[in-house]
């Protein structure tokens, strides 16, 4: 029998967006939209491994992937010393 809660990574990685943003009410810096873009990867992928023939969020994932590539290469054209702070505090890069 499945079990209807499985331990999921979100539930072990909590993202917490108020880190990433450069003043208060700041929701379109590269680096806040990157934790964002990543909390919302955690929780999809966690909804495929149920669901795995669900292709059309399958899709959505690959879409915010790909968005999240884009902007880390923004940050990374801007500062490399951000990038490693960014991908460091986020986990992404091993």
């Amino acid at each position: 029998m499945l079990d209807p809660s499985p331990k999921t990574m979100s539930d072990t990685k909590e993202i917490n967006l108020k880190e990433y943003q450069l003043h208060e009410g700041d929701t379109g810096s590269a680096p806040y939209q990157v934790a964002l873009l990543t909390q919302r990867i955690f929780h999809l992928t966690d909804h495929l491994n149920i669901h795995k023939k669900d292709f059309s969020s399958r899709r959505g994932l690959l879409t915010m992937v790909s968005q999240r590539r884009k902007l880390l290469d923004f940050i990374k054209k801007g500062s490399e010393q951000k990038y490693k702070d960014v991908i460091g505090s986020l986990g992404l890069r091993h």
